[in-house]
């Protein structure tokens, strides 16, 4: 669905909530998530201290990362344990206080998602400002969904008005966004990956210049064609694997790729074979950055800037799928790893 309205929800009255309803992570997965690996909870809320604030959640991010943090493996985030809520990010609103600057009917970003009540930090919150936009956009375009996008593309990539882009899992929420702002920026071509007709024709709609499904033959072949004579400057990965490889022989001399994300490994259980034609990242003098959102938090300012101007005067879109219910966040997370989403996946409570 495309967000435009605004949300509401009615503070409780009577008293306080003294339990939630959360999602524990049950066992971990082998291969691809499924229900089992997860249960819905009732775990006490504890009291509210000097400096904290209590927040009926309104949405819940499900995002690719978690996949990772399922395993017990030690990485850049810890690992989720067992038996335990699992964590995200959550917009909500602030029902009680006992913290300066945070007033009961505040809107607020925080990270205790996949529960419906959450006793938080104040320091560890971020004000929603909802005149801007909906809550929910405060998890995606206006959050850290869209400062990936913004500083992946901008700072990490490095991109330059007249740079040919090509972005994998281009109808995702950070994809989506890329290539639009590679747009507003001046790209010469942006070119876009999906995985049905309805997100390629979605990307068209959106100011891509040329989109393809990439279930319609091989990666190489699909983006050769899309890119034509010239080529790509920026790639923009959200799924690695043989898209990778595909871009790596498409892009030009002194090209550069942001590694965002692997989607198309997250499930695998055993190790992928990687892109084979690495070595002609050498003869191209290509430039292969990771990156984590986390590490590009000194844009936030210039983002949210730029970001807002750019959904006020239309030049930026997004798209939320949407799915109802704290119970079902399970199935959104599984949806979203098999790619059943439109822009962002979000859990409505």
């Amino acid at each position: 669905m495309n967000a435009n309205t605004a949300d509401t929800a009615a503070v409780p009255t009577g008293p306080l909530p003294t339990t939630t309803r959360e999602v524990q992570l049950a066992s971990r997965p082998h291969g691809r998530p499924v229900p089992d690996n997860f249960r819905l909870a009732e775990a006490p809320l504890p009291e509210l201290q000097d400096g904290q604030v209590l927040v009926r959640n309104l949405y819940i991010s499900v995002d690719p990362y978690m996949r990772g943090r399922m395993n017990d493996v030690k990485s850049y985030s810890a690992p989720f344990a067992l038996d335990a809520a699992l964590d995200g990010g959550a917009v909500g609103e602030v029902i009680a206080s006992r913290a300066e600057g945070r007033t009961v009917g505040d809107a607020v970003v925080h990270q205790l998602g996949w529960r419906e009540y959450a006793v938080v930090d104040a320091q560890a919150t971020t004000l929603a400002s909802t005149d801007l936009a909906p809550a929910s956009a405060f998890l995606g375009a206006l959050g850290m969904t869209g400062l990936t996008a913004y500083a992946g593309l901008l700072k990490v990539a490095e991109f330059k008005p007249g740079d040919a882009v090509f972005v994998s899992g281009a109808a995702g929420a950070v994809g989506s966004l890329v290539g639009q702002i590679a747009k507003a920026q001046g790209a010469s071509r942006v070119i876009g990956s999906a995985g049905s007709p309805g997100k390629v024709a979605r990307l068209l709609e959106l100011g891509f210049d040329a989109a393809f499904n990439y279930h319609d033959g091989p990666v190489r072949d699909l983006l050769q064609e899309a890119a034509g004579e010239n080529g790509i400057d920026v790639y923009f990965d959200n799924v690695g694997g043989e898209h990778l490889e595909a871009a790596l022989s498409v892009l030009n001399v002194g090209g550069r790729v942001a590694l965002c994300g692997a989607i198309s490994q997250y499930n695998a259980t055993e190790a992928p074979a990687a892109p084979r034609n690495l070595a002609v990242a050498i003869g191209k003098q290509l430039t292969l950055r990771g990156f984590l959102v986390g590490g590009q938090r000194q844009h936030s300012a210039e983002f949210a800037q730029q970001m807002a101007a750019w959904l006020a005067d239309g030049t930026v879109r997004y798209d939320e799928t949407v799915v109802d219910g704290l119970e079902n966040a399970p199935r959104a997370f599984m949806d979203l790893l098999d790619g059943a989403n439109t822009g962002k996946m979000l859990v409505r409570m």
